[in-house]
Formats: structure tokens, sequence, C-alpha cells
């Protein structure tokens, strides 16, 4: 969770030299998403332990204004319940842990990619983080389809223009 925060924290130090949006929309056919970024996304992949047990996280990350967009998929081994929940406390202790705060959480729906919706949890952090302690802003989104755990994250030193924010999270569906 540390190594995710870190990677945005320091794709957001690029973000500063970017201030445009180019929209762009990216299908994610591997881990079942789609999602529009505002720049070419980069890829990373992280092993991280969930209650114990080893698994990857694959990430991808967009720069774009003051900000750093990203979104992070956990393949569990198996789509038990028990599971799901674990893992999402997982990452959002870890959101919380990284900025130092609690988050002001609600639950929200995430729209599938052939209709319907399944229930997410949607939350905004304000705190200090990375080795200078500066100000961030998060505003993320988990939830857990199948094997499938799912954290989309915009990350910044200044709150984004809402419009930004709510491009990259509407467009957020999963398969």
């Amino acid at each position: 969770m540390v190594t995710f925060f870190a990677v945005l924290s320091a794709g957001w130090l690029l973000a500063a030299c970017s201030p445009t949006y180019d929209w762009r929309t990216i299908m994610n056919n591997d881990n079942g998403y789609t999602i529009d970024l505002p720049a070419k996304p980069t890829t990373d992949q992280r092993q991280i332990d969930i209650g114990g047990t080893p698994m990857n996280m694959s990430m991808q990350i967009a720069e774009a204004g003051d900000a750093v967009f990203a979104v992070g998929t956990v393949m569990l081994p198996s789509d038990d319940p028990q599971m799901q929940r674990t893992a999402l406390d997982f990452l959002r202790s870890g959101l919380a842990h990284n900025l130092g705060s609690a988050p002001n959480a609600h639950v929200t729906a995430i729209p599938l990619a052939a209709g319907g919706q399944v229930e997410g949890l949607e939350m905004t952090f304000s705190g200090k983080a990375g080795p200078k302690q500066e100000t961030r802003t998060m505003h993320a989104r988990l939830v857990a389809k199948g094997r499938h755990v799912y954290q989309a994250a915009v990350i910044a030193s200044k709150e984004p223009p809402p419009e930004q924010v709510e491009q990259f999270f509407t467009s957020f569906k999963l398969y």
C-alpha cells in the first residue's frame, strides 16, 4: 500500500509539468474494466500482502495538472466474499494510513459495462503525505467484483477541478 502511494506521489511530481487534460478511454481486458484517463497511462505492478496472502496489484497511472489518476487492481485467489471484504478493508485502511486521516466515506454505485451496477465505497481524504509531509487531497473508490478488487483514485496537492474528477469516476465501468 505504501508502494502504491509512493508511485502516486512520484507521478504527482511529474504532473506539475502537464496542466492539460487529454482524456482517452482505456480498456483493460486483463483486469476487467474501462476508464477515461487524462493522459497516456503508465503501468506498474507490486506484490502486496493481504491477510497473510501475497497478491499482485496492477496499476495504470496518468498525470495531469496537479493530480495523479490511478486504477489499481488486485487479483484475488478466489471470489470468496470474505476475501473480498478483507482486501477492501486492507486498501481502505492503507489509504487512510498514508494520509494520516480517516476518510469521509459513503456507499456508491459502480456501473457495469453491460448495464447494472455493483456497490462500492467512495471516499475523500485530506492529510499530509510523502517525505516532505505535504498536504494532499485524495478521492477514491473501492469495489470488488468476482476475483478482482479495484481501487480508483485521484491524488493532488490541491483540489482538482470537479469536472475532471467526475469524468474519471463516471467513466469507471467493470466488465
